[in-house]
């Protein structure tokens, strides 16, 4: 598929299904890019399906399925968009940074494939108030589902959650406890996390779109 070059192609791009519950137009949403009147279309619209599709079904289907409808806070960012946000100080990383992260249509430098998305899981927010509450929907994905990496935002608790063919599979955070929470290596990486997340519902596994 081309990168459109009108406003029905993009129409046509933005009706693509990645999975059950979500199109490409969902995450095609920028502040920047709306603000500053850049477009943010994908170069290369085929590998932002692709990376965007394993992302879909392996992380948001089985969370939305599991906790409810999920708030989408930042998806996919152009090249153009990212570097200007990086350029200007509006919380974007280089774009080699975000390589197979925010933008889903670069391959990293490893040549892999990825996609991230900012979310908001408001189950979350309706029945916990403490700061460190973020650790407890951590350890639930980290026991349940095949991220490759999350990080967490004092907002709302809003996180970036990651699907990369290579998966790091890190946890850190800007809310305390700040800094890493786990990683290959540290000693609280395997096992059961079951004590944090006591009350949870269990994974419900999405319908096969």
């Amino acid at each position: 598929m081309r990168k459109p070059g009108s406003m029905k192609g993009l129409e046509d791009l933005g009706r693509v299904r990645l999975s059950q519950n979500f199109f490409l137009r969902d995450f095609l949403h920028s502040e920047i890019a709306d603000f500053y009147r850049i477009p943010n279309i994908p170069e290369d619209p085929d590998l932002a399906i692709e990376a965007g599709r394993r992302l879909c079904e392996e992380l948001l289907e089985p969370l939305e399925a599991t906790f409810g409808r999920l708030h989408i806070r930042s998806g996919y960012r152009s090249p153009e968009v990212n570097r200007f946000g990086n350029e200007n100080n509006l919380n974007c990383s280089t774009n080699a940074g975000t390589a197979a992260h925010h933008i889903w249509d670069m391959r990293d430098f490893y040549g892999c494939m990825g996609a991230a998305v900012c979310i908001v899981v408001p189950w979350l927010v309706d029945r916990y108030s403490d700061e460190s509450d973020w650790q407890r929907l951590a350890w639930w994905i980290h026991d349940h589902l095949p991220y490759a990496s999350v990080c967490f935002f004092p907002k709302l608790w809003a996180f970036n959650i990651q699907w990369h063919e290579r998966p790091k599979r890190v946890i850190q955070s800007y809310i305390s406890p700040r800094g890493i929470l786990t990683k290959p290596g540290m000693a609280n990486w395997e096992g059961d996390h079951s004590e944090w997340y006591e009350g949870f519902p269990a994974l419900t596994a999405p319908r096969i779109f």
